[in-house]
Parts: C-alpha cells; sequence; structure tokens
C-alpha cells in the first residue's frame, strides 16, 4: 500500500497546495533560499537549523525500496519535528526536477529527494505561497498526520 492510498484527500486542496508548493520553490530558488539534496540539507540543518522553514522530501514509487533513503527521511523527519520546521512528502519527480530547472551542463544530476527553503534571520521573507504550504501543514499535523503528502502534477 503506497502512502497516496492511505492518505485522503480533497483534490481542489491538494492542487492548491501543489501549485503553492511549485510557487514557494521556484522564488526560493530565485532568491538563493533553496538547499537541494540529503548531504546539504543534513549540514545546513545541522549548522543553522534556525534557519529552514519548510523541508520537502520527494520520492516517486521506484524509491520506495531504496532502504538508506528512507533511514534518511526518517532521520531527516525526526530532526524537523524537534525543531518546528514544516515538513511535507511530494511524489513527482519529473515535475520537480521541470520546476527547478536543469543543472549547468557537465555537472552531476541534482538530488531532489531533499529541498530546505530557508529564511535568514535578519530578513524574514514572506510568501503567500510559503504561508499556504504552511498552514496545510499545520491542519494536517492537528490530524495526527505529521507528514503530509502532496503529489506535484505533470502539466
Amino acid at each position: 500500500m503506497t502512502l497516496e492510498e492511505l492518505v485522503p484527500c480533497d483534490s481542489s486542496k491538494m492542487q492548491a497546495v501543489s501549485e503553492a508548493v511549485e510557487r514557494v520553490l521556484v522564488a526560493a530558488q530565485r532568491q538563493d533560499r533553496l538547499t537541494v539534496g540529503v548531504y546539504e540539507s543534513a549540514k545546513l540543518m545541522n549548522v543553522d537549523p534556525d534557519s529552514v522553514v519548510l523541508c520537502v522530501l520527494a520520492t516517486d514509487e521506484e524509491d520506495e525500496g531504496d532502504i538508506a533513503l528512507q533511514i534518511h527521511f526518517t532521520l531527516i523527519q525526526a530532526f524537523c519535528c524537534d525543531n518546528d520546521i514544516h515538513i511535507l512528502r511530494v511524489s513527482g519527480m519529473q515535475r520537480l526536477a521541470a520546476i527547478l530547472g536543469e543543472p549547468e551542463p557537465q555537472s552531476e544530476p541534482r538530488d531532489l529527494h531533499c529541498l530546505l527553503v530557508t529564511n535568514s534571520h535578519t530578513d524574514a521573507w514572506k510568501s503567500q505561497g510559503l504561508e499556504e504550504v504552511a498552514s496545510y501543514c499545520a491542519e494536517s499535523r492537528d490530524r495526527n498526520q505529521w507528514v503530509p503528502y502532496v503529489c506535484l502534477q505533470e502539466r
């Protein structure tokens, strides 16, 4: 049974949150507030966890059997819960790659499994999309769904 089958969703709400996640990620990348990769994210959370406002964990069906990745996700989720960081699981790795664009030519492909959106201590970044995503995460926690799920839709 997959996460999508376990988590009931309101499709209009899911669509709105999916679009908000996309807006947040694009804006964060433009403003250099996006950390990409499991290892890079773990380093940042170790050094400056207070700057992280959103953690996005991305997988597709083929990643479900990757035990090392699932262990990393479990540790990252625990850290986020302990540090009051909003956390969200998403599927749709191809859409995520399309949103964030291709890496520079001759560079290694990026690890899009973990994305952190940061907010510096001196510059409070406000975004309607970020507020929507944070609200969705809070509503999900109120329903005892500690790591809400969103499917990024292909367009």
